[in-house]
């Protein structure tokens, strides 16, 4: 992914159109991620992750993904993903 447009809160279907090269399909994806409703309208999670930034969609999906906190996350606005940082204490 190579995209830098559309990083900001309240793009979530501008960004993942231009990361899966279709609107279309972007819809698509969000109704079955439940994010968007039958209608085109955006679901209370739909909602919460469009007033994210792709940094905190990235973050927030890390963190799910491995059960640590958002903060033990970097990321990288390139690739639009992140990488669990080394904490040392």
């Amino acid at each position: 992914m190579a995209t830098q447009k559309f990083m900001g809160k309240g793009q979530l279907i501008n960004r993942l159109a231009a990361q899966v090269g279709s609107k279309e399909l972007a819809i698509k994806l969000l109704k079955k991620r439940g994010h968007l409703t039958e209608g085109g309208n955006l679901t209370t999670e739909g909602k919460a992750r469009n007033n994210m930034t792709a940094e905190e969609r990235a973050k927030d999906r890390a963190s799910k993904a491995t059960g640590e906190p958002k903060g033990n996350f970097s990321y990288n606005p390139v690739t639009n993903r992140t990488k669990k940082l080394n904490k040392k204490y």
